[in-house]
């Protein structure tokens, strides 16, 4: 596969929604309180205009089939940033893509002088758990910060 990994563009913002609702539904993940009902999602190029955030996407044959990025999550403390809309298609899956995307972006984390890169997931996504467990994030008892999403009850943290 020739990926083309990029910073988002407009164009990719129906694609993205798209998959990110639809890698929710296919993990039978909670549609409220998580990216799913964010109104943002439909608009993730705008929301990535943010000083200090990126988001990086795979693309393959002119299409978005992944995405991570890098987020100043609102009531985080200072040198914190959050890794945010990490999804890949399932047809991507299982090929480095994911991997890759993430480690763009906490390269982008430390390009940007950030100290720590928190995250919120799911028990359902075990596969993604289990990668950021060995990239070294470690789980913390609690949320950080104001993310909204409130269904999301695995909280982790990676000092860089």
């Amino acid at each position: 596969m020739d990926i083309v990994y990029r910073k988002a563009e407009q164009r990719d913002n129906p694609h993205l929604a798209k998959m990110i609702r639809g890698v929710i539904e296919e993990f039978d993940a909670p549609r409220t309180g998580t990216v799913y009902s964010d109104a943002s999602t439909d608009a993730l190029y705008e929301l990535f205009h943010e000083p200090n955030s990126i988001l990086w996407v795979a693309e393959y044959n002119g299409k978005a089939i992944g995405c991570c990025g890098i987020f100043p999550t609102e009531g985080l403390d200072n040198g914190y940033c959050e890794l945010v809309k990490f999804y890949i298609s399932d047809k991507a899956r299982g090929k480095g893509i994911g991997k890759e995307l993430m480690l763009k972006s906490i390269d982008s984390a430390r390009n940007m002088k950030y100290s720590h890169v928190y995250l919120e997931s799911l028990p359902h996504f075990s596969k993604a758990i289990a990668m950021y467990e060995e990239s070294d994030f470690k789980i913390v008892d609690k949320q950080l910060g104001n993310s909204g999403h409130s269904s999301c009850n695995v909280w982790m943290v990676k000092t860089l």
